[in-house]
């Protein structure tokens, strides 16, 4: 029988080679053979784009709520630098307008999560601007340390309605424009309710509740083509604690230290640790990705 073997090759030395070979009988058809030519130019397209980037995010459409500061932040410049048309959100006019100016591609909307409505006017903002979404980030997030004498109920009803209802609502507003673009939701939560957290019950526990909605989403939405996972971070330097938390300077770089003590690889993460994974989870290339939760900490929640 002839013998064909197909090989591309980026040519370079020490750098992927793709083989794909096939053995057949004189009667192969045409068709077949352009079939195998077309997987390996497929395969070498995607491959090109996960070792450079380019072109996955261009023109993409992209919404980063909690986009002023931290995790979020680093995402929206990411995305923009990629291509990507970023509308971040947070409460902060000031640093929003300060990470909207790096770049043409970001633009920002004042609002809070907390808001009952604001999952319909992010949504409204990016339709009206782009017309279309193809990946919304639920990065906004509430916390507080509350021991159990000190519960408040004003602070709690908020940790719910930022990291939760939240992101119901724009999961919901968000729905038909992900469903046209065949889009994804990152959702981030936290590896802190890995395990018991005295002091922040509440803020693990709504981010466990938000892990609960990733893997439900990403069932109830797989008929429409909406992928759906998360990524829940371990400790990171983000300002998180004398900002989100409201802790001192002081007691913040005790927390700090303590953490990174705590942590196999031997330090605190930083957002770079991070946005590759929300940027991977988020991407078109991941077709048959969905309802994962993907905790990126250094080995932090494997403390004993």
């Amino acid at each position: 029988m002839p013998h064909i073997t197909l090989c591309s090759d980026g040519g370079t030395a020490g750098k992927f080679s793709t083989q794909v070979e096939k053995t057949f009988d004189p009667d192969i058809s045409v068709r077949a053979l352009a079939v195998a030519l077309s997987n390996v130019e497929r395969f070498e397209d995607r491959r090109a784009n996960d070792m450079t980037g380019n072109d996955v995010w261009r023109g993409k459409v992209t919404i980063v709520t909690g986009g002023s500061s931290g995790i979020g932040r680093a995402t929206a410049a990411e995305l923009a630098t990629r291509g990507a048309h970023v509308l971040i959100t947070g409460r902060s006019a000031d640093k929003l307008m300060a990470i909207a100016e790096t770049s043409e591609k970001i633009e920002l909307l004042q609002i809070d999560s907390a808001d009952r409505s604001s999952g319909a006017q992010i949504v409204d903002a990016a339709l009206s601007r782009w017309g279309r979404i193809d990946l919304i980030v639920n990065n906004s997030g509430a916390g507080h340390p509350l021991p159990v004498d000190a519960y408040d109920t004003d602070i709690i009803s908020n940790m719910s309605a930022v990291n939760i209802i939240a992101p119901s609502q724009l999961v919901q507003a968000g729905k038909v424009a992900l469903t046209q673009s065949k889009g994804a939701i990152v959702n981030i939560g936290t590896a802190v309710s890995r395990g018991a957290a005295p002091m922040l019950a509440h803020y693990a526990a709504t981010k466990a509740a938000l892990e609960h909605l990733t893997t439900s989403w990403a069932v109830e939405l797989a008929g429409d083509g909406i992928r759906v996972n998360a990524i829940a971070p371990g400790p990171v330097k983000t300002g998180a604690l004398t900002g989100m938390m409201g802790l001192t300077k002081e007691m913040a770089q005790q927390i700090e230290d303590q953490e990174a003590a705590q942590v196999p690889l031997g330090r605190r993460g930083v957002t770079a640790d991070i946005v590759p994974w929300i940027l991977r989870l988020g991407s078109s290339e991941n077709e048959w990705l969905t309802g994962q939760i993907l905790t990126v900490d250094g080995g932090w929640s494997l403390r004993s």
